[in-house]
């Protein structure tokens, strides 16, 4: 069975990344509405659904983890030079760190304005399912290693966290199809809210003289990442240390190849995209449906607060879906999100999901120190 999971994930990658440069026209129509990357993330899910195959346990996902997410970090961020980061600007920021605190904060001001309704007294108090909630701030901002450290800060009962786990993958895999679809409507979104700053310099990629071959790119890339696998065992910690080297390969290396090395960024997102559509399962369903409606209500005014805050700072909307994919989705669907948009701002996104990734864990404990005062 271990080769089942890897036939699938080829097969997605190849077809999609052939079928997205076919020149067809209903080819083109079925793209223009359904991105590549969102194909390569519910095909495996649908060839996985079909046959009855069970892959979330699957070891592909740690190598993905260990290995092709790392390697997709350091090149897209290979692909980046640091006179162009500097346009991303405060603007984005805002609106990013605008989505953390409504995370962090909206269930508190819920408890504390609701306190006597049903949800709050019964499922949230007596059932013990607010010790749900800071965990699934560490999971929406810092992703699983911010989750469960905040799961045994708050002493979340195994029942609750795993209904929390059920209905987080439900809510996460379903946003994500909703923010490739939203990213693709900023053009009309910055016309219908009068958003007039939409503009970022684009990369420069054409490269006087010779440049390194792409062979050499790729080498010294896997050289790169074997190093710190071996150096370091903290995927937090990785993440960060490889963006780093990432710029620094981008930027200090002689004759760096941006072109290749943005385009194997992409195609690695593909794969990261198809090995995480291995773990969505449709027939997920067990837990409280008010609860549920209550993230669903909390995911939502996410979103809105953010579109209010762009509104406010005149920033192009297509920022709103990406700060909310890199609090929400993280490293892998942030940026592949972006990629929907724009490829050039991927490495953006990537430097928004680790912000996240950094941050996560604090924003979870100020959750649980605001809650237990309520409670």
């Amino acid at each position: 069975m271990d080769w089942i999971p890897w036939g699938i994930t080829v097969f997605t990658v190849v077809s999609i990344y052939f079928l997205d440069r076919w020149e067809h026209k209903w080819v083109k129509s079925i793209f223009d509405w359904v991105p590549a990357i969102l194909l390569s993330y519910i095909i495996p899910a649908i060839i996985s659904h079909v046959f009855g195959w069970d892959f979330s346990q699957s070891s592909i996902h740690g190598l993905s983890k260990n290995f092709f997410i790392p390697l997709a970090i350091v090149a897209v961020m290979a692909s980046l030079s640091l006179s162009q980061l500097k346009s991303i600007g405060y603007k984005p920021i805002v609106v990013f760190v605008a989505g953390s605190l409504f995370i962090s904060l909206f269930p508190v001001l819920f408890v504390f304005l609701f306190e006597e309704t049903e949800l709050v007294a019964n499922t949230l108090s007596a059932q013990g399912y607010w010790k749900g909630m800071p965990p699934i701030v560490g999971s929406w901002i810092g992703g699983s290693t911010s989750q469960l450290v905040l799961k045994e800060l708050v002493n979340c009962p195994e029942d609750v966290f795993l209904s929390v786990l059920v209905m987080d993958n439900i809510l996460v895999n379903v946003w994500t199809v909703l923010m490739f679809q939203t990213i693709k409507k900023s053009n009309e979104l910055n016309k219908l809210f009068r958003i007039t700053d939409t503009e970022i310099p684009e990369r420069i990629n054409e490269q006087k003289g010779l440049l390194l071959s792409p062979w050499w790119c790729v080498g010294i890339l896997l050289l790169v990442v074997f190093a710190i696998n071996f150096l370091l065992e903290l995927f937090v910690a990785k993440v960060v240390i490889l963006s780093f080297l990432g710029l620094a390969l981008g930027n200090f290396m002689p004759r760096w190849n941006f072109r290749f090395t943005l385009k194997l960024g992409s195609i690695l997102i593909l794969l990261v995209m198809s090995i995480l559509g291995l773990k969505l399962q449709f027939a997920l369903f067990g837990f409280d449906l008010s609860f549920f409606g209550f993230l669903l209500i909390w995911l939502l005014g996410h979103f809105v607060f953010m579109v209010m805050i762009a509104k406010m700072l005149n920033v192009n909307m297509a920022w709103v879906p990406i700060a909310s994919m890199a609090n929400v989705g993280g490293i892998a669907t942030a940026p592949a999100v972006t990629s929907a948009y724009k490829l050039s701002w991927m490495p953006h996104a990537i430097i928004l999901a680790i912000l996240s990734m950094a941050t996560g864990t604090f924003w979870g404990m100020l959750t649980i120190y605001l809650l237990q005062l309520i409670l």
